[in-house]
């Protein structure tokens, strides 16, 4: 099936207006050093290159890191991607960016966002920021609809709760946003269009037919209008 770039700006509701309004909360990105872990095909950073980071990303995903090495290319933007475990990167940074991927430092989902705080916290230099895209619950999820969602409820939070979280660890808020419906369902409609165009090439692909059904009940009857995305920029004092 063809790979998701193929379709989506950002593998996650998010807009170019609102990705844009999120570079700029992160201050003036001229010189300034900015790691995206878990990045994708780094269509994020390579914005914050744009207006003049020096800009580092790393995935697991081999095919999403050369996409973006292309792309960077045909933009004429100087950034390094790295094939790897995100979770296991050390150095320093200005800029941290972890979007939708607090789950590469590994154990148990409902500790995955604590994780991520902690970690990148020893990675940021005083004064830094931390761009965080982490889901959270917007209305407390039925019974009916946690039973068709891959996840748990104790794996999110209410978004004062998340807040909460970051400050606990020893962050500052300093801009919170979050996802629209309009910037998810074009999302996962955009995410939903290379395995269609697969299924109408190989109508006998039953087993993906029924993968694509179970992501399109998960999406309408569960999260649809009860999970959220928040984007929080934090401060490290």
């Amino acid at each position: 099936m063809p790979p998701l770039f193929e379709d989506l700006d950002f593998n996650g509701p998010l807009s170019s207006a609102r990705a844009d309004q999120l570079l700029t909360t992160l201050g003036p990105l001229e010189g300034r050093r900015v790691v995206d872990l878990g990045c994708g095909w780094g269509e994020l950073l390579l914005r914050a290159v744009a207006r003049g980071a020096v800009g580092h990303g790393v995935d697991l995903d081999a095919a999403a890191i050369e996409h973006g090495r292309a792309t960077a290319e045909a933009r004429g933007l100087a950034v390094t991607l790295e094939v790897g475990d995100a979770g296991a990167w050390t150095g320093s940074a200005d800029v941290v960016i972890v979007n939708g991927a607090t789950h590469v430092w590994g154990g148990d989902p409902v500790d995955h966002t604590a994780n991520a705080l902690r970690a990148v916290h020893e990675l940021l230099r005083p004064g830094g920021r931390l761009l965080l895209g982490e889901g959270f619950w917007q209305v407390p999820p039925s019974a009916e609809r946690l039973a068709v969602m891959p996840m748990v409820r104790e794996e999110y939070r209410s978004m004062a709760e998340l807040v909460d979280l970051a400050l606990d660890h020893g962050y500052q808020l300093l801009h919170l946003s979050q996802a629209t419906l309009d910037e998810w369902d074009d999302f996962e409609s955009r995410h939903a269009l290379g395995r269609q165009r697969w299924l109408q090439a190989n109508p006998d692909a039953t087993d993906v037919a029924a993968r694509a059904a179970a992501h399109r009940t998960a999406w309408l009857r569960g999260w649809r209008e009860v999970l959220g995305m928040a984007y929080l920029t934090l401060l490290k004092p």
